[in-house]
């Protein structure tokens, strides 16, 4: 949670390019971030793999008018539609995109390569027929705002009880790679996105922090099994409520066009 999902790079930049408001060159860019090279495999008209830029023109011309986010989990299809095949492949990467206006979507399949200590990372998206229907379960910019703020103060609440505190030298260097990363690209989307959005998108990424470091920094008092129960019970609706709250900010351009269409 703490990272940006690489399919949230995609819809971000791929939304903003098609808005015009950035180049695809920049676009590529910022979709590719630290990683070594992506392309895009399975684009119909093309027997082989080609680059990102080639990709989103040729999907562009093929109707997509918009990227959504989907991140799915085991019980919990968020911001799928079918059909199955897709949704399967989806699950296993545990994200995906799917285009508006052409049924059209594409996985993440992550392999690195190279030597110890010159380890890059290479991203093939694989381009699948997706069923055009709305996505499960994502809600309004709104919505996903209320419920964050809801979980992060019942969750709080009872982490403190549980003496669950995230703290010691690990917790405070995650937070500090946190505020360092905030600091360094204030821009949380791409250009384009609404001011609510980039809020709701920054406020799920703290939850997420808050859920990571509850998870992976010791106990605290939750020693009993009874008690490391009620933590994990605690934390998996905020864990939800924060995926669901990220795919509702990537997803705001698209909802954003539908409501200035009349939709």
């Amino acid at each position: 949670m703490l990272s940006e999902p690489r399919s949230g790079r995609l819809a971000a930049w791929g939304n903003a390019l098609l808005a015009g408001a950035v180049s695809p060159d920049e676009a590529a860019l910022a979709i590719v971030g630290e990683d070594a090279v992506h392309r895009v495999e399975g684009l119909p008209g093309e027997a082989r793999p080609v680059g990102l830029t080639l990709a989103l023109g040729r999907l562009r011309r093929l109707g997509v008018t918009g990227w959504r986010v989907a991140l799915p989990a085991p019980g919990h299809p968020l911001g799928l539609s079918g059909p199955p095949d897709f949704n399967a492949r989806a699950l296993e990467a545990e994200e995906a995109v799917v285009g508006h206006g052409a049924p059209y979507g594409l996985v993440p399949e992550v392999s690195e390569a190279g030597p110890v200590g010159d380890v890059h990372v290479e991203v093939v998206w694989r381009c699948l027929a997706v069923r055009e229907a709305p996505p499960a379960d994502v809600p309004s910019l709104g919505e996903a705002e209320r419920e964050l703020a809801e979980a992060l103060r019942d969750a709080t609440a009872v982490l403190t009880r549980l003496d669950v505190a995230a703290s010691g030298p690990a917790a405070d260097a995650a937070r500090e790679a946190y505020r360092a990363r905030a600091e360094v690209g204030r821009e949380v989307l791409a250009p384009g996105y609404p001011p609510r959005a980039v809020r709701v998108l920054e406020l799920a990424q703290r939850v997420g922090l808050l859920v990571d470091l509850a998870y992976d920094h010791g106990h605290g008092g939750a020693v009993s099994a009874s008690e490391m129960a009620a933590r994990g019970d605690a934390l998996r609706p905020v864990e939800r409520v924060a995926r669901r709250a990220q795919v509702a900010a990537y997803n705001a351009y698209v909802e954003e066009r539908e409501r200035d269409q009349g939709f």
